[in-house]
């Protein structure tokens, strides 16, 4: 059985989890756009924010710390090819759409379509990195991008819905991804000593 998570690349589930913290704390920003009446979603959604940022806060240090150990895409790889490859058809496959919605007027969907994407998008990049904890994050991100395409819009913002459905979702795996690479580049510097 393959491992969820590869910790022979340490130093890319730290900068897979400071990433997730990014985002999480993006995606808990759109969220403000329009959230169910009352001042408890706000505060949910600080939270969530602050909590993206504890991500950060912990992860940068780490990474550039061992940024020069190894990683899946290393410079002129076949990996980072499809590294490349795959952010650009996210990138104009999000644009296509978003244009499209608010040219017929839909322009509500467009942050359940950015969330479907980013959900599709960690497909590939699954077996770029050789992280299957990213199958995991594009099952649960798209499924997430679905459902807030339909969940009501008159108690809430889509963009709402997206952004409260992902960003644990985000925090969760993130927060395991930093855990995991962080120990793994420290009993890497213990082996070596």
């Amino acid at each position: 059985m393959v491992p969820i998570l590869n910790l022979e690349y340490g130093r890319d589930l730290v900068v897979i989890g400071l990433i997730f913290g990014a985002v999480a704390f993006v995606w808990a920003g759109w969220a403000h756009e329009r959230p169910p009446k009352g001042v408890v979603w706000r505060i949910v959604l600080v939270l969530l924010q602050l909590a993206g940022l504890a991500l950060l806060g912990f992860g940068i240090p780490i990474a550039i710390e061992y940024w020069n150990t190894p990683t899946a895409i290393e410079s002129a790889s076949t990996a980072l090819v499809w590294y490349i490859v795959t952010f650009w058809v996210e990138v104009i496959a999000i644009a296509g759409f978003a244009v499209y919605f608010v040219k017929s007027g839909r322009s509500a969907l467009i942050a359940p379509l950015v969330l479907t994407v980013v959900g599709l998008h960690f497909v590939p990049l699954a077996f770029v990195f050789a992280q299957w904890i990213l199958l995991v994050a594009a099952v649960l991100l798209t499924a997430a991008g679905v459902a807030a395409a339909f969940l009501p819009q008159r108690i809430a913002a889509p963009s709402f819905w997206a952004g409260i459905l992902a960003t644990p979702i985000f925090l969760a795996l993130g927060a395991v991804c930093l855990i995991a690479g962080s120990g793994a580049l420290a009993v890497a510097d213990a082996l070596a000593a």
